[in-house]
């Protein structure tokens, strides 16, 4: 899952290919004051399946039930997107080379990649999780090279790394660092029960 560019292109057979809706969608929303006519099109549209995505994550749909719900609810509304995507290209009703043509060019381009929720359980619709931690792995990058040791900004990744793990597993990161210093014997000991996701159910909270 990623968006479209050549340098994240995979092998063949290596695994199944998913294209980041939000990516798409957000294209298209740069672009509504430009075109008001023609981009809330899409941006309905996608909005009404990431918004049954969403149901289906609140109702805690398996991933088979997850792809039965899109399939009922969102396919027709993505076959309607695409009709229209086609009419706008054959009918040539947007110059391909405008903003709006490559906007549209792209999602029409990479139609099948963008659908995968609609056809195989569990494919994600996009990719923010992972966009949001490359940002701040890239601004941690930059900000090594103000350390005055390598060591330093060893540390100082590390410790990044495990902030961001415990925000994305929901703990307190005052409270895990914590308890590490605090148990700093047991957390050698047994380092699998001290894990940002594992610590609160293995051991109490401090």
């Amino acid at each position: 899952m990623s968006d479209a560019l050549s340098r994240n292109e995979v092998e063949e057979g290596l695994g199944i290919r998913c294209h980041c809706l939000a990516h798409g969608r957000r294209q298209f929303s740069d672009l509504e004051a430009v075109f008001p006519s023609e981009c809330p099109v899409v941006i309905d549209a996608l909005t009404q399946v990431f918004d049954h995505d969403e149901e289906a994550r609140d109702q805690r749909m398996s991933a088979e039930a997850r792809l039965a719900y899109h399939q009922a609810y969102s396919q027709p509304l993505m076959d309607e997107l695409k009709a229209w995507l086609e009419q706008q290209l054959e009918d040539r009703l947007v110059a391909p080379n405008s903003s709006l043509g490559q906007a549209i060019t792209y999602m029409h381009n990479h139609w099948q990649t963008l659908r995968r929720f609609l056809s195989i359980p569990g494919a994600p619709l996009e990719n923010n999780v992972v966009e949001r931690a490359l940002k701040l792995f890239i601004r941690q990058r930059k900000n090594s090279l103000f350390y005055r040791s390598e060591h330093s900004a060893y540390m100082a990744s590390v410790l990044t790394s495990l902030i961001v793990t415990c925000i994305y597993a929901g703990v307190n990161v005052v409270d895990y660092v914590v308890a590490l210093q605090e148990h700093r014997a047991e957390v050698f000991a047994d380092p699998q029960a001290w894990l940002p996701w594992t610590y609160c159910t293995s051991r109490a909270s401090p």
